[in-house]
């Protein structure tokens, strides 16, 4: 009997390498993740911080400062704005200074977490700032920045003739491009980033939307 060459026998093995690789079910692509303190995207290029993750009932929504874009805005997950993410459905500004995201897109993934310092954290639960209370924020030009609660229930002057009522303050400092991120203490949602002055090279100030008065009015829990 003729012995197969060993050119034949490879080829044969590469078939056989080659059925099983097709019958094989392909590899799922993990979603993307969208967390708090990453960058959105509005349709025309401008872009804001995200807060939190929230829900409502099955519904997923996003929580950023309300100047950041009113109701009715288009988000992008993406500076080149491939991936949509939803539309602000709830804007408050001013008076309060916070906006809310419905999530549209399923095919991402909305974990109750914030990308604080390179690493996820698990945010649990939600409260009102206590003076002297440690809190750290995230921005998405700052990154993670951490102090005290300073003062609360902070009437501000936006300009325009625009006041805030009942922001609290803290001694982190922020950058611009921060706007909208969220401040937390441990795993405690505290607020939102809304405005502040200094920078992280001269030192200042920044203040916050209370988040848990944005729970309670539009019925949110947190993941």
């Amino acid at each position: 009997m003729r012995r197969p060459s060993a050119l034949t026998a490879l080829l044969a093995a590469l078939a056989t390498l080659a059925a099983v690789l097709l019958a094989a079910p392909a590899a799922s692509a993990e979603p993307i993740a969208v967390r708090g303190g990453d960058t959105l995207y509005r349709g025309d290029g401008a872009r804001c911080t995200l807060a939190f993750n929230t829900r409502r009932g099955d519904g997923h929504y996003g929580v950023i400062a309300g100047h950041c874009g009113g109701a009715g805005t288009t988000w992008y997950v993406d500076a080149a704005r491939t991936v949509p993410l939803g539309t602000t459905v709830a804007s408050s500004f001013p008076g309060n200074d916070y906006g809310v995201i419905h999530y549209t897109n399923t095919a991402l993934s909305y974990p109750g977490e914030v990308s604080a310092g390179g690493a996820a954290r698990d945010i649990t639960g939600a409260a009102a700032p206590r003076i002297g209370q440690s809190v750290c924020h995230v921005g998405g030009a700052g990154g993670l920045r951490c102090g005290s609660v300073t003062a609360v229930n902070v009437t501000v002057n936006y300009g325009g003739g625009s006041v805030l009522y009942g922001l609290f303050r803290s001694n982190a400092c922020h950058e611009p491009g921060d706007i909208g991120g969220p401040a937390f203490s441990g795993t405690t949602a505290l607020g939102v980033i809304v405005l502040g002055s200094g920078s992280c090279a001269s030192g200042g100030v920044t203040l916050y939307q209370p988040i848990t008065e944005v729970l309670q009015a539009h019925g949110l829990s947190l993941y």
